[in-house]
């Protein structure tokens, strides 16, 4: 009661993004990290099953990459809502290329990502900013964070510009599409693939496939600064999507796409994780 016998209000301060552990001690009498974030949004720790199977049946490629170790689920308010995958390139000895004296050990390739749309605006960089804070903490050897933004999703890496990772350019991948799916062009060429389920289904069925040459974009996110002095690719300006050529057709925006990153937000995200390098 205050002087006046009228009750006090009590102030609730809201919990921050901390990291999550799990409820049983290892070693030494440290929990485990299993993810970061609060309540209302989080990332943590989730089976790879159920992280694959979200992601063949709401990627957009509707494949899971079999080089991803770490799989992380993003939750808001208590309910699964996306998946994030890291784990090693698809030539996995090729970190050397990128970043002079890497081990193998030393990098990841964020390998698939996927969010609902019921999630907020800017829930992909938020779920960056966190899943880098586990990382940080449960794989302390990482030192960078590779990805690839695809020209099917005629968006040239928004979010990933959004989470301040650096763009390193963009090359030309060859893909086949066969039915609606899309396959490397390695299983056509690469002997070793041929008898693989893929590869047989690719080759006996050429003559209908679509050969296909894609822009990828290429980007690259420090964790350890000491590391940034040596990439190998020179640091570009970000692509923006009136780079596509006008003469090629492109579907209608979803309506993430079409919302775009806030500017206020992107600051705020931008400064998260700029921390996460000191």
């Amino acid at each position: 009661m205050d002087s006046l016998g009228k009750p006090k209000r009590r102030c609730i301060r809201k919990r921050g993004p901390e990291y999550l552990f799990a409820d049983q001690m290892e070693l030494f009498g440290e929990k485990k990290t299993i993810g970061f974030g609060n309540r209302s949004f989080h990332v943590k720790e989730i089976d790879r099953d159920l992280a694959n199977q979200i992601i063949v049946q709401n990627h957009y490629s509707k494949r899971f990459y079999s080089g991803s170790y770490i799989h992380l689920g993003i939750f808001s308010r208590g309910l699964l809502l996306g998946v994030l995958q890291f784990g090693v390139a698809m030539n996995p000895a090729s970190q050397g290329s990128v970043v002079e004296g890497t081990k193998v050990d030393e990098y990841l390739e964020l390998n698939r990502m996927w969010l609902d749309d019921k999630l907020p605006r800017n829930s992909e960089s938020r779920a960056l900013s966190y899943g880098f804070k586990y990382i940080k903490k449960a794989f302390p050897k990482i030192a960078w964070i590779q990805s690839f933004s695809d020209e099917r999703c005629q968006r040239f890496g928004v979010v990933y510009q959004a989470a301040n990772f650096l763009y390193c350019g963009e090359h030309i991948g060859k893909f086949w599409e066969l039915d609606g799916d899309y396959f490397h062009d390695s299983l056509m060429t690469d002997s070793c693939k041929a008898n693989t389920p893929r590869g047989a289904l690719l080759r006996s069925n050429k003559h209908r496939a679509n050969f296909l040459k894609l822009r990828q974009f290429r980007y690259i996110y420090f964790l350890k600064r000491k590391f940034r002095n040596r990439l190998k690719h020179a640091v570009k300006p970000y692509p923006k999507h009136n780079a596509l050529e006008e003469s090629r057709e492109i579907r209608p925006p979803s309506r993430r796409e079409a919302a775009g990153v806030d500017p206020a937000q992107r600051s705020t995200l931008q400064t998260e994780l700029f921390q996460l390098t000191q």
